[in-house]
């Protein structure tokens, strides 16, 4: 660009061309701008681009000194991998949901696995040549990346329609008229009817019912879901009751997908004793119970907890669960086990359950992971407490957005 063509930076300004680089964690990929000041030029986060395009970029964020935010809102020389969104609403200033609709399922794959690497690097040390894996929605007729979400969440706009939100922004966004194309169809449908303004609609789906709440309150029910809206879901033979807004895995493969990976890392042994932390609903303590183990399940969330002990009833005093910050409750736990799962939020578990984790010696730990920048943070910790990865997977449990899921088993070194 002319040197001096930005004095001012003001967001809505369009600027280039400028030729993107790499893809980034965060659903966006990395371009320099030239803004005259003699330098390498200021880095911009372009979200709707893919790397080696050449593209003109609207601004939408100049206030940070360090970096600035765009939109690719015109593609001068495109990818290979570029493809036609499938959602009319998918785009710049559009529903914020989805990420990558423009590129082709195996290049947002590899850009996943770009990202992976990367944070696993910069943040743990660790080299990783794996690749995140394709997890196919059963039954699907096609790996198209559609119809996965089995738990929408939407919200009515002024005008009491269904809308989803503009990213970075508290804006709304009408959902298409044939629904979202990434939602299950199991889920039950918001469109064609008005909902109060401002009301939130959480709408779930399983194979065996369903439910749509308004602002927390149940507006329909079908098959096998509660009087209070929660569902229930089946996980290798094993019923879970997952309550009204509890955590559960929103791809309807992706349970049992990570419990299996969590079992062939750790390979538990009857007799065992094992961590199940930030355990929700009680999924991988239920594995772990059924594989031979004792299991003490930790979670905050109350309604989960209780929902954990009647998932477990059968097993009796094999599965113990405690209501508690993870942080807080592990010193409540056992001072030493054979295994430890944790399932952690987007935030990561922090040093001190990884160094408190560390410290009871377990012969293996599985951490299931929902951010990769957390997670090589987390493995960063563990690294120094002398527990070594020696199993990372990634899974494509997100299509079309920029989340990936992993799985790494870490053992002493």
């Amino acid at each position: 660009m002319t040197a001096g063509l930005l004095p001012e930076p003001v967001a809505g300004r369009v600027v280039g061309p400028v030729e993107v680089g790499p893809v980034a964690h965060g659903g966006h990929c990395v371009a320099r701008l030239d803004v005259g000041d003699g330098g390498p030029g200021r880095v911009v986060f372009v979200r709707h681009a893919l790397p080696g395009e050449q593209v003109m970029l609207t601004l939408t964020d100049t206030s940070q000194a360090r970096f600035w935010r765009a939109d690719a809102t015109e593609v001068l020389v495109a990818s290979p991998e570029r493809v036609a969104p499938r959602c009319p609403v998918a785009g710049p200033g559009l529903c914020g949901g989805c990420d990558w609709q423009h590129a082709s399922l195996p290049e947002q794959r590899r850009l996943k696995t770009a990202v992976v690497a990367e944070q696993l690097q910069r943040l743990a040390g660790l080299t990783w040549d794996g690749e995140v894996e394709a997890v196919p929605v059963p039954d699907a007729q096609a790996d198209d990346g559609l119809d996965w979400r089995t738990r929408m969440r939407y919200h009515a706009d002024a005008r009491g329609r269904a809308a989803l939100r503009v990213h970075r922004s508290s804006d709304l966004v009408p959902v298409p008229e044939d629904g979202c194309p990434i939602a299950s169809p199991r889920t039950p449908a918001v469109t064609g009817r008005t909902w109060p303004v401002d009301a939130e609609l959480v709408a779930g789906g399983t194979t065996t019912g369903s439910s749509l709440l308004v602002d927390g309150r149940v507006a329909a029910t079908t098959g096998d879901a509660g009087g209070d809206g929660g569902l229930t879901e089946t996980v290798r033979g094993r019923t879970y009751e997952v309550p009204p807004g509890g955590f559960w895995q929103v791809h309807p493969a992706a349970a049992t997908v990570l419990v299996e990976a969590v079992l062939e890392g750790l390979a538990p042994q009857p007799g065992e004793r094992a961590f199940d932390l930030y355990c929700g609903v009680g999924v991988f303590a239920g594995a772990l119970v059924d594989a031979g183990c004792q299991v003490s399940g930790l979670e905050l969330g109350r309604a989960a907890i209780a929902a954990a002990r009647r998932n477990l009833a059968d097993a009796g005093d094999r599965a113990r669960f405690s209501a508690d910050r993870v942080e807080r409750g592990l010193a409540r736990l056992p001072r030493q086990t054979d295994l430890v799962v944790l399932d952690p939020p987007r935030s990561g578990a922090g040093k001190q359950v990884m160094r408190e984790i560390a410290a009871r010696r377990p012969r293996a730990i599985a951490y299931v992971a929902c951010d990769p920048a957390a997670l090589a943070r987390d493995l960063a910790v563990a690294a120094q407490q002398g527990y070594v990865a020696t199993s990372i997977r990634g899974f494509d449990l997100f299509p079309m957005t920029q989340h990936v899921e992993c799985v790494v088993v870490l053992e002493p070194a």
